[in-house]
């Protein structure tokens, strides 16, 4: 059990972060398609997604963990 830990955290954590990163797209788009004059491009949005990418890995890399262990004892 304590080996199947370390793979369901980071699964967890790759489908948690892509979860943030597709609502960050969608409001990203939202917000650029209301505008007569587009706000952002399309590499400010790009990079934002690998910026909260980024940043929701480092963070649910240290969530997850003590979430799956309680649900596996």
């Amino acid at each position: 059990m304590k080996g199947k830990t370390g793979m369901y955290s980071l699964i967890a954590s790759i489908v948690s972060s892509i979860m943030i990163v597709v609502v960050f797209l969608v409001l990203a788009l939202l917000k650029n398609s209301s505008r007569a004059i587009p706000l952002y491009t399309d590499v400010d949005i790009i990079a934002g997604m690998i910026f909260v990418f980024i940043l929701s890995m480092i963070v649910s890399a240290s969530i997850w963990p003590g979430i799956i262990e309680k649900r596996l004892k």
